[in-house]
């Protein structure tokens, strides 16, 4: 009899995380998935005929939700009895690892794709190191997505930690990011001759640090007209918005930012291939898949010295590393992608295979499946 796996998340839409491991997991295991209500999940329990649970889980701290979303994922796991439950994402770690704990599923496992607190102060802070804390006590195994994920949660938990591979947790299919035919047909059509074009990928919000990418570009405008800023991603004005400045700047220049909402599959691919230079000036990051998409389609990247970002560009091989919240430092480095041709030439060659010798898709898969094995035997 195959050994049962619930595979969890927060909201359905973070499947896609688990979504290119399935077949294999499901040849092997009595996989079943577990989130938030939503179509995606409803999609993904069609497509490969999965046992999906629906269990609502509020993604901010609310007391009685929460309580609530415990007692449904208690009844779950004592319905199903699995071998194992593995989440991600923080609240379903929270929630599904006491359940799993109360419950005694053998073997509970966290990924922890990014750390909240760390950009926190006084009691905000505080609680998310305790909810962390609570995660880790519960788990029998933790794996931090990245080494610098794994340093901060040392802060937290005495308990061992594993990184997989060189840390991602679900890789780049390399042959799908990748400047096909057809791609690059499309992205033609986006390209404005003789344009230097920047594009940042992910939610339009203060953390992001779009309030300082919007005044680098602007300052940067005023000095070279020929330059486009492309904005992939929603907006979130009621959890984290903009700066009412950064807003009436993206006003005042809507003919060269263009903000292109959320793209995903062949039309972000495309996105990707229209453009010159990935910028991700983010204030706190796991793993972020953006950069590593980007270098997959050969772009030269422009990040902040956070966890995940650091672990996937070298300085000046495959894109330029700059302090966070640090405007005037973002304009420089925008300003050298800019002007010195023959090095962004360089590190834009340089930056697939880069991708391709630590991030391809079915080793990073194959470090999760070799792990499964260790801990089920």
């Amino acid at each position: 009899m195959k050994k049962k796996i619930i595979r969890s998340v927060t909201v359905d839409g973070s499947l896609g995380f688990v979504e290119p491991m399935i077949p294999y997991l499901k040849d092997k295991y009595d996989l079943q998935i577990l989130s938030s209500p939503g179509k995606h999940i409803d999609e993904v329990c069609r497509k490969y005929e999965l046992v999906g649970h629906r269990v609502y889980m509020y993604r901010r701290i609310s007391p009685f939700k929460d309580l609530r979303s415990l007692w449904q994922l208690i009844k779950v796991f004592r319905r199903e009895r699995p071998d194992m439950v593995h989440s991600m994402t923080p609240k379903a770690g929270l929630l599904c690892m006491v359940a799993a704990w109360i419950t005694r599923v053998p073997r509970r496992i966290h990924t922890f794709t990014g750390l909240v607190w760390p950009t926190a102060k006084g009691l905000s802070r505080r609680l998310l190191m305790f909810t962390d804390w609570v995660t880790c006590a519960c788990a029998t195994h933790i794996i931090p997505e990245g080494q610098g994920v794994k340093d901060d949660l040392s802060h937290v938990t005495k308990k061992q930690m594993r990184v997989l591979g060189y840390g991602n947790v679900r890789g780049v299919d390399m042959a799908q990011f990748s400047r096909r035919p057809e791609i690059m047909v499309a992205a033609s059509k986006m390209r404005d001759d003789g344009c230097f074009t920047f594009i940042f990928v992910g939610r339009i919000v203060g953390d992001k640090g779009i309030n300082e990418l919007v005044a680098a570009f602007c300052a940067l405008l005023e000095k070279y007209p020929n330059i486009r800023l492309r904005l992939v991603g929603t907006f979130e004005n009621a959890l984290d918005p903009l700066k009412p400045e950064t807003m009436d700047l993206i006003k005042q220049n809507n003919e060269v930012i263009e903000l292109l909402g959320a793209k995903y599959g062949e039309d972000l691919i495309v996105c990707y291939a229209a453009s010159d230079c990935l910028v991700f000036p983010s204030y706190r990051e796991g793993f972020p898949n953006v950069v590593l998409e980007a270098g997959a389609m050969g772009l030269p990247s422009i990040v902040t010295d956070i966890n995940g970002s650091r672990e996937i560009v070298s300085q000046g091989e495959n894109g330029i590393i700059v302090p966070p919240r640090d405007k005037d430092t973002l304009y420089g480095a925008m300003e050298q992608m800019l002007i010195d041709k023959a090095a962004t030439k360089r590190m834009a060659e340089q930056a697939r295979s880069m991708i391709a010798s630590r991030f391809e898709r079915g080793y990073v898969c194959k470090c999760l499946y070799d792990f499964y094995d260790e801990i089920m035997n």
